[in-house]
């Protein structure tokens, strides 16, 4: 395996590079198809430079899925502290729905995002120390969403059919689903992210209901 116990800004903005194009090469072709040369076209480098960085296309591949988990990871952190900075948490009652939508609205997901993370999800199906990382990565994605409705939930007027883990796992699911068939039909970024908001709305419709009394 490539050493890279050390690196330079340098060495870290080349693998950065790399990186970045080989999420476009195997979102647009996928894995298999997609070769050590189209990386390398893409990022503007020479196959010296690729080597010099990673042993094999499946070493980058496996980089880049666990960045991709950790950016996803992230992404909902980053919006939590967000609303909470703005003080989105402070009407719960009147923008609950709204407040999931935007915790799962992230920009990420556009087009090659979608299809990277459908990318990664194959082979997470064939791999099993990807498959590891992957559900980790899940399971921390819910308990970031299941936070959220918890919090939700603590508002006197406003309840949740579902305890907050299964509505996060419910909402996430159809979130990705929506995204995923969205892309299929050709839908360009504000048509995809349209989509699974109203997606999320219908299901949001089912898991909130007002509390009794």
């Amino acid at each position: 395996m490539s050493d890279t116990s050390v690196t330079s800004p340098r060495r870290e903005a080349t693998r950065q590079k790399l990186l970045d194009a080989a999420a476009q090469v195997f979102a647009e072709v996928g894995l298999d198809a997609a070769s050590v040369e189209a990386v390398c076209e893409r990022a503007g480098f020479t196959r010296g430079a690729f080597y010099s960085n990673f042993e094999t296309k499946d070493e980058l591949f496996l980089e880049l899925a666990g960045r991709v988990s950790l950016g996803r990871v992230a992404a909902v952190r980053d919006r939590v502290a967000e609303l909470e900075r703005d003080g989105a948490f402070a009407d719960v009652p009147s923008n609950a729905l709204q407040i999931v939508q935007q915790v799962l609205d992230m920009s990420a997901d556009d087009r090659l995002g979608v299809l990277l993370l459908s990318e990664i999800r194959i082979h997470a199906l064939r791999t099993p120390a990807l498959a590891a990382a992957y559900l980790a990565q899940t399971d921390e994605m819910l308990r970031s969403v299941a936070q959220i409705i918890d919090d939700i939930g603590r508002a006197e007027s406003f309840a949740f059919r579902l305890p907050p883990l299964d509505a996060a796992r419910l909402l996430l699911t159809v979130w990705e689903g929506a995204a995923v068939r969205s892309v299929m039909a050709g839908a360009d970024q504000a048509e995809l992210r349209q989509a699974t908001n109203e997606e999320l709305a219908r299901v949001a419709q089912l898991l909130i209901a007002p509390s009794e009394g």
